[in-house]
């Protein structure tokens, strides 16, 4: 019996993360982290794929690189290549924040013993 069921149709739909970032495992930009700050620095001259079409609509707002990849729903890894090239061509810029401060450091380390 050949029918398309609900995991047929989706492994379909399923873009790998490789074809997104054109092969590539390495963002140009080696110092984004989680928590860095990426803004859009205004409307795409030419049209961007739609994944990075998305991540400039995201990112109309100061937006850490941890939120872009959940609200674009790629891998974190992903993300980053394709931010740093959205900053490479100048379509987004990025601010690294100071220092975390010891209270917030001690918080995330509480959120990752209580997983």
């Amino acid at each position: 019996m050949s029918g398309t069921g609900p995991e047929e149709a989706e492994d379909a739909t399923f873009v790998r993360p490789f074809i997104l970032t054109g092969g590539r495992a390495q963002p140009a930009q080696a110092d984004l982290r989680l928590e860095t700050l990426v803004l859009a620095v205004g409307p795409a001259d030419e049209p961007l794929a739609f994944e990075t079409q998305q991540i400039v609509a995201v990112c109309a707002e100061p937006t850490t690189v941890a939120e872009v990849a959940d609200a674009v729903g790629v891998p974190l890894g992903v993300a980053k290549v394709l931010i740093s090239d959205l900053i490479v061509t100048g379509h987004l810029t990025c601010q690294q924040p100071a220092e975390l401060p010891l209270h917030t450091l001690e918080r995330i380390r509480d959120h990752v013993r209580a997983l």
